[in-house]
């Protein structure tokens, strides 16, 4: 079932074409703490004469999954993985958190619950 997601699908897992591409080309540089990992080209292919970078996702694949400090190693920001040379913690760091829009952890305003009353006597337009 994981081949057919593999071939089929992009939104799951890896493409079977990016499973060949990193299992011939990838030279894993790190992971991180949701179990993403970081490759970097060894063949020497280059994109303005820097080597091409990405990230496998364990599990979904959502760009905010990838934190803050490989977003700058894969955008060519930090030349040194966060693995190798920590980032400065400030105090006012939160932690990185997932987009979750659509979910039950998603974010509601002040009084977001209470928006239901203000819909009593309202009737939807609708074609004759």
């Amino acid at each position: 079932m994981q081949f057919l997601k593999m071939m089929f699908t992009w939104w799951n897992t890896q493409t079977l074409g990016t499973w060949l591409h990193t299992f011939t080309r990838g030279n894993l540089i790190g992971s991180d703490k949701q179990g993403n990992m970081y490759y970097e080209d060894k063949s020497g292919r280059s994109i303005n004469g820097k080597p091409r970078r990405w990230v496998v996702y364990n599990g979904d694949v959502e760009a905010t999954r990838v934190p803050a400090e490989w977003h700058g190693w894969l955008h060519y920001t930090v030349d040194v993985p966060p693995h190798v040379e920590a980032t400065t913690k400030r105090k006012w760091f939160k932690p990185h958190q997932i987009n979750m829009t659509g979910t039950l952890e998603a974010h509601a305003p002040k009084g977001a619950e209470d928006a239901s009353r203000y819909r009593e006597g309202y009737d939807a337009w609708r074609p004759e």
